[in-house]
């Protein structure tokens, strides 16, 4: 009978990926995000712990949508006092906030709970092309 394979701390290689989000969909760019924050990209993957890589997407103020979203796609925040719904069109979400539409977008397909917060902290979004983690050598990825 095999035996399930679990990750150890010891056995677990991080590196970095740099992402260009240039022209790219957001959801289909969220999705491989995702795959690689979590580690499932790994033979070594464990659903319990985080295996995953770090990743660095620049140009988030460039991405794209399909169909009408840009217009119809709502971001909505309660702050749980009566009339505190907030709610902002993707539109203006990327106008003045380009980061923050890729960083939910990851977020939302991350597990909940405190391994999805750890996961989480490993994603470096940034509106254009520079970003400071030189020291960390990014990889390219290509979607």
């Amino acid at each position: 009978m095999k035996k399930t394979y679990i990750a150890k701390k010891e056995d677990i290689k991080r590196s970095w990926y740099l992402i260009d989000a240039q022209n790219k969909i957001l959801g289909r760019l969220a999705n491989k995000v995702a795959v690689l924050l979590r580690g499932k990209h790994k033979p070594i993957f464990t659903p319990h712990m985080d295996t995953g890589d770090g990743v660095i997407v620049i140009n988030a103020s460039k991405i794209k949508v399909t169909g009408r979203k840009l217009k119809d796609k709502v971001y909505r925040r309660y702050s749980g006092y009566p009339g505190g719904l907030v709610e902002v069109p993707l539109e203006e979400m990327l106008k003045k906030n380009p980061t923050a539409v890729i960083t939910l977008a990851v977020r939302r397909m991350l597990p909940r709970g405190r391994l999805g917060t750890k996961i989480l902290k490993k994603l470096k979004v940034y509106a254009d092309d520079k970003h400071p983690h030189k020291s960390q050598k990014p990889t390219p990825f290509s979607l």
